[in-house]
């Protein structure tokens, strides 16, 4: 798998070491088509390792449609630390491997923000 960072000014080694609370990780993938089903096995693994740690809310993948190889990975953490802790595991690191060679990630951390009479923090 390659990472590509989402933010060319900003990387997520240096989001994960503030101290926002609570964090959305936005995940984009890129696969060749031939490579969706091994995404989707891989991030499932991702998912049920990342479901028993500390801070962690929910996921939601994303597939784009007429056969895209995007896929989109919405992920709600109690606190970047929490995010951090788990990320770093070795063993999430291990399964990283799972990933089909074709993949290309973009990781990005965001927070919230309110927009008056559309959405709120």
């Amino acid at each position: 798998m390659k990472f590509l960072e989402m933010d060319e000014t900003v990387t997520l080694a240096s989001q994960m070491e503030t101290d926002e609370r609570p964090v959305i990780l936005i995940n984009k993938f890129n696969v060749k088509p031939e490579d969706r089903g091994k995404l989707i096995e891989a991030w499932a693994a991702d998912a049920e390792f990342f479901k028993a740690e500390p801070g962690f809310i929910s996921a939601q993948l994303h597939q784009g449609i007429a056969g895209s190889g995007v896929f989109l990975n919405y992920a709600v953490w109690e606190s970047v630390e929490r995010f951090k802790q788990a990320f770093n595991k070795p063993e999430f690191r291990s399964k990283l491997t799972l990933y089909p060679a074709s993949t290309v990630a973009s990781p990005h951390l965001f927070k919230k923000v309110a927009v008056p009479g559309i959405c709120t923090e």
